[in-house]
């Protein structure tokens, strides 16, 4: 009797002593468990910044915009192309600066060490993409319909991300890259630029250019159709530098929308 008592003592010392042994192995996995979801947070937030000031740096965009309008008015439009093609020379130099040479330069190895993604470490980045789609919507397409679709890349890119990032709940990815909240922002906000950008012409004017109060009406059919293919290109290709395809594939759709309803073609 007194030798079954101190058998089942022992079991239930060891017991306790298990547990013991558990409970202090717990702190420091609930510790370490703890670092890994703060370091997740912090490079979450890292890669967020990085990639908010990338797309903040897009807007710079606009500058391919008015130089070419600019170059455009006073000297014709072969001059505005010659212009971004100078500009694009310079970028694919840098890039081989970048990338053959690796070289220091100032402030722009701080930029590109900041703002690039880690998948162009050693190919060209999005902006010699962006500023080639520039080239083909304007050598291609009418003047609205062109900057039109590089506006709307900017703009619904940069709003894409913002809404996902910080009202994203509905994830269309297994990632949770893109969220359908984002992608309703971007589609809004596409249709704005359009609104603003391209409407019919008066007078043999377009009032953004030549800065009369008459602004003409917009053109809903053209706008929808440039929006949704812009936001569907957006969401949908993962491989391929968006900054090429969606000022093309919009500028394409748009312009041929226009074709199609008989609208003039500058």
């Amino acid at each position: 009797m007194q030798g079954n008592v101190r058998r089942k003592l022992r079991e239930k010392k060891k017991e306790v002593e298990i547990k013991l042994r558990s409970f202090k192995k717990k702190p420091r996995e609930l510790k370490t468990k703890l670092k890994k979801k703060i370091k997740h947070i912090k490079d979450s937030e890292w890669d967020f910044s990085r990639e908010l000031g990338r797309k903040l740096i897009h807007l710079l965009s606009i500058f391919y915009v008015l130089i070419y309008l600019i170059t455009e008015h006073y000297l014709g439009p072969r001059a505005g192309l010659l212009a971004l093609c100078g500009l694009l020379i310079v970028l694919l130099e840098l890039e081989y600066v970048r990338i053959e040479l690796k070289a220091k330069l100032p402030i722009l190895s701080f930029l590109w060490s900041h703002f690039k993604r880690r998948s162009e470490s050693q190919r060209l980045g999005g902006e010699i993409f962006f500023l080639l789609g520039a080239i083909m919507v304007y050598s291609i397409f009418d003047v609205r319909i062109a900057t039109t679709a590089i506006l709307m890349t900017t703009f619904g890119d940069l709003s894409a991300s913002l809404v996902g990032k910080y009202f994203g709940r509905t994830w269309l990815s297994e990632r949770k890259k893109i969220a359908l909240e984002g992608v309703i922002a971007q589609f809004v906000v596409d249709l704005f630029v359009g609104f603003i950008f391209l409407r019919t012409i008066v007078d043999n004017n377009v009032w953004w250019l030549s800065g009369t109060t008459i602004i003409g009406a917009p053109m809903w059919w053209p706008i929808f159709a440039m929006a949704l293919v812009a936001t569907f290109v957006e969401t949908c290709v993962t491989k391929i530098d968006d900054n090429l395809l969606i000022p093309l594939f919009s500028g394409f759709t748009g312009h041929l929308v226009l074709v199609i309803l008989s609208y003039s073609i500058l």
